[in-house]
C-alpha cells in the first residue's frame, strides 16, 4: 500500500506538558518509511521547538486537512495545527490548556466520522488536570463512546502480542467492585470483545476466557459468592450467543503461557486483575484499544510522565505499537465491512 492510498491516523496532542510531544517526534522518526501515516493535531510551533530542544531531527510540517498527511509525511511530521491557550511548560500541566486538549480529541473524533481517517490514536492527557479545567468524563473512553453517540457501547481492552484482556469494571476502588460487577456487564463486555476479535484483528471463531473475582474461583462460594451468583450465569448467557468462553477460572491459573494458548482474549473484572498480567508480559509494547465505537481508537498503555517530560528520555515503543495496531484495525474492519 502506498502512502497516496491510505488514509492517515489522527494522533492527538495530550497533555502538553507530558511526554505527548516528544513520544509523537520519535513515533515519526520510526515510523516515516511506513505505509501508514499519521498526523499530529497539536501546536506545530511547540512541536518544532520541542525537536529542536531534544536534538530530533524532525521536520514539522503544518498542514491544513487530514488530506494533505499523505504527501507531507515522508517529508517530515504533518501537525494540524490547533494552538494552546498558554505555553506548555514540561512537567506542569495547567488547566488553562485543558479546552485546546479536549478541542484536540474532538476533531479527530469527527474526522474519523466523517471517514476522513483511518484511526484515531490519543496521546495521554492528565486526569487531575483535566478535572480542574472542567472536563467531567472519566477518561478518553467514556468521552469518546459520548462523541459516537447513543449506539456507542465504549468498552476498554488492553493488548500486547500475547496476552488481549477486557476489564469489565474499569477505574473503582477496589473495595467498591463487588458491588458493581453484574452478570449484564460481563455479558455485554463478552458480546463486544467477541465481535471485535473478529472484526479487527482477523479471528474468526474468537475464544473468551472469564476470570473469577474471588481466590480459586470463589471455593465453591466459601471464598464468596460472586461466581456462582454473577459470573457463571454472564458465562452461560454468553454461551447460548455462540460465543465460545470458558470459565469463571481462578485468575491465578489464567495467564501463564500454557493457559495462554487456549483463547484469545480474558474478561477480567476489575482494572488490576487485568493490567498486572498485561504489563508483566510486555510492559513497553502495551496498548490501549477503545472497543465498542464506530471507529478505531488505541492508544499507548501508559501516562504523561511528567516526571520526565522535557528531558528527551520518554520511550515511544508504545505509542508506536498503538499506531502499528491501529492502522492493522482499521483495515481489517475495512475489509470486513467490505467482504
Amino acid at each position: 500500500m502506498t502512502h497516496g492510498a491510505a488514509l492517515p491516523i489522527a494522533l492527538t496532542m495530550g497533555e502538553p506538558a507530558g511526554i505527548g510531544g516528544e513520544i509523537s517526534l520519535k513515533a515519526w522518526l520510526a515510523l516515516k518509511a511506513s505505509s501508514s501515516p499519521f498526523f499530529v493535531i497539536d501546536s506545530a510551533a511547540r512541536l518544532s521547538t520541542l525537536a529542536q530542544d531534544l536534538g530530533l531531527r524532525v521536520p514539522v510540517i503544518e498542514i491544513d486537512t487530514p488530506e494533505e498527511t499523505a504527501s507531507a509525511f515522508c517529508r517530515g511530521l504533518p501537525v494540524l495545527a490547533h494552538e494552546l491557550a498558554v505555553a506548555a511548560v514540561p512537567g506542569k500541566p495547567d488547566p488553562a490548556n485543558v479546552s485546546a486538549v479536549v478541542a484536540a480529541i474532538e476533531h479527530a473524533a469527527e474526522f474519523a466520522g466523517a471517514g476522513r481517517v483511518a484511526a484515531i490514536v490519543t496521546n495521554p492527557i492528565h486526569k487531575a488536570t483535566m478535572y480542574a479545567g472542567g472536563f467531567n468524563h472519566p477518561g478518553h473512553t467514556e468521552y469518546l463512546g459520548a462523541l459516537a453517540g447513543a449506539d456507542a457501547q465504549p468498552q476498554m481492552m488492553l493488548a500486547v502480542p500475547e496476552l488481549r484482556v477486557v476489564p469489565v469494571t474499569v477505574h473503582l476502588p477496589l473495595a467498591d467492585v463487588p458491588q458493581a460487577l453484574t452478570t449484564k456487564a460481563i455479558v455485554s463486555a463478552g458480546l463486544i470483545a467477541a465481535e471485535a476479535l473478529a472484526r479487527d484483528f482477523g479471528i474468526d471463531s474468537p475464544r473468551l476466557a472469564v476470570a473469577a473475582l474471588n481466590p480459586h474461583a470463589g471455593e465453591a462460594s466459601t471464598l464468596g459468592a460472586e461466581e456462582r451468583e454473577i459470573i457463571a450465569p454472564a458465562v452461560a448467557a454468553l454461551r447460548k450467543t455462540g460465543v465460545a468462553v470458558s470459565g469463571p477460572a481462578s485468575a491465578d491459573t489464567l495467564f501463564h503461557a500454557k493457559a495462554r494458548e487456549a483463547y484469545d482474549a480474558v474478561l477480567c473484572m476489575y482494572h488490576d486483575q487485568a493490567l498486572i498480567p498485561l504489563k508483566t508480559i510486555d510492559f513497553d509494547h502495551g496498548v490501549n484499544v477503545t472497543l465498542g465505537l464506530p471507529f478505531v481508537r488505541t492508544s499507548p498503555d501508559h501516562g504523561t510522565a511528567l516526571a520526565i517530560a522535557g528531558r528527551g528520555e520518554a520511550s515511544a515503543t508504545s505509542l508506536i505499537a498503538a499506531l502499528s495496531m491501529a492502522g492493522q484495525m482499521a483495515a481489517r474492519r475495512r475489509s470486513h465491512n467490505t467482504g
